[in-house]
């Protein structure tokens, strides 16, 4: 029987030499991969988090559907709704979070809503210029990244906020019904996108 001292190792600039023969520090490897998946692990739960304001607005909220709003070959936001326990009763309190893809400035933001109301039936011009200014002294310019949501709240307003900060307050029913309409009602022009949104309601 061979004494264990025969085998002679060195350990030198994290390899081992054994009569000469190099081998690659495999350990090395394992653990930077074991690594690199418990940081994408982390950061996945943190994306996953229902964010303050909203766990403030209803009981419960969880995730209803998700969705990525792209425009000819643009991404333009990534959308989430939430509801009390994951159930769309398509009547408020509920959330839909925006995580924008590119750079959009408020106004905007602020115009394109008020177009896609139209879509669905507004006509009061009066109502429609009024929205549009207080949406556009809401509504920040938007950097590639950033977080808006909307709460339609158990009194029926609407509450924004950005990146978790509140920016503003609209306290009209009318407003609210319309403004999220344009992702969620029937008459919506991207009816593909509703669908995902409400995917788990429809399941």
């Amino acid at each position: 029987m061979r004494k264990s001292g025969l085998y002679k190792f060195v350990i030198h600039d994290h390899k081992v030499c054994q009569t000469g023969i190099q081998f690659k520090p495999v350990y090395k490897d394992s653990a930077m991969r074991f690594c690199l998946l418990i940081m994408c692990l982390f950061a996945f739960s943190v994306s996953a988090e229902v964010s303050d304001p909203i766990k403030k607005a209803m009981e419960a909220p969880a995730k209803v559907g998700e969705a990525r709003f792209s425009r000819y070959f643009w991404d333009i936001y990534d959308a989430t709704l939430y509801a009390p326990d994951g159930k769309w009763q398509n009547k408020p309190p509920f959330a839909l979070t925006l995580v924008y893809l590119r750079d959009i400035e408020g106004k905007q933001i602020a115009k394109h809503s008020i177009k896609e109301m139209k879509k669905q039936g507004l006509d009061d011009e009066q109502k429609s210029q009024r929205w549009q200014t207080q949406m556009q002294d809401i509504f920040p310019d938007i950097s590639n990244n950033d977080v808006l949501t909307g709460i339609a709240t158990k009194n029926n307003s609407t509450q924004f906020f950005y990146n978790g900060e509140a920016i503003g307050t609209i306290e009209d029913t009318d407003f609210t019904q319309r403004f999220f309409d344009i992702w969620l009602g029937e008459n919506t022009s991207e009816p593909e996108f509703r669908e995902q949104l409400l995917k788990k309601a429809k399941s």
